[in-house]
């Protein structure tokens, strides 16, 4: 975020103000002050205060801590036994839970696992006062989800070749469909593009125009 001028009577009006309007204390943000501010005589040659306000962005091994003590906070109300291990400890940081049956927290088409995700970013977020790139998974799910999906690309693009007409896939979530369209997205044969709307958009894959 660049730097947020405010100005105001005085210096430390200035820096209430900044508190306000970001929404964040005094110590999760620097002040460089640029002018200070003068009061003049008899309201002439009054000059109002100006600083500059910057927030604090924290530190990745505070983020990993945060989110790591959020998401076993959440497992233990939901009362899944599971353990949290760090995958990445730079951004975006990456957390994957670990543990048995955990089939639960991942829903059909991962879309437990995808909320789950929503909400230790947004807890993270409200206690770091900012928002940084955070992924959580459960047992590698996402990366077999998506291995799978790329070989399903794949395949699809060989029939679609073979048969000469575009093939519909079922329908698919924002993250999903992404992974058809960027594995195909250089293939000389076929072209991608998605169509219906909410949870029936689904992808189509066909013969690219020559």
């Amino acid at each position: 975020m660049e730097n947020l001028e405010i100005t105001a009577k005085t210096v430390e009006q200035a820096i209430e103000k900044a508190e306000g309007q970001l929404g964040i204390g005094r110590d999760q943000f620097d002040v460089v002050v640029v002018r200070e501010g003068k009061t003049g005589i008899l309201g002439v040659g009054s000059e109002e205060a100006l600083i500059q306000v910057k927030p604090l962005t924290p530190k990745e091994k505070d983020v990993v801590e945060v989110a790591t003590e959020v998401l076993d906070t959440l497992l233990r109300l939901m009362g899944v036994t599971g353990s949290v291990e760090v995958l990445s400890e730079e951004v975006p940081i990456a957390l994957n839970i670990e543990g048995d049956d955990l089939s639960i927290l991942i829903g059909r088409r991962g879309r437990t696992l995808a909320s789950l995700e929503y909400i230790v970013k947004l807890i993270v977020a409200g206690k770091l006062k900012t928002w940084l790139p955070l992924s959580v998974d459960i047992a590698e799910y996402k990366k077999r989800r998506r291995e799978s999906l790329q070989r399903l690309a794949l395949h699809i693009a060989e029939q679609v070749k073979l048969r000469r007409h575009a093939i519909t896939l079922e329908p698919m979530p924002p993250g999903e469909r992404r992974i058809l369209h960027l594995t195909l997205a250089d293939n000389p044969d076929v072209t991608t593009h998605s169509i219906d709307e909410g949870e029936n958009r689904k992808v189509v894959i066909s013969l690219r125009q020559i």
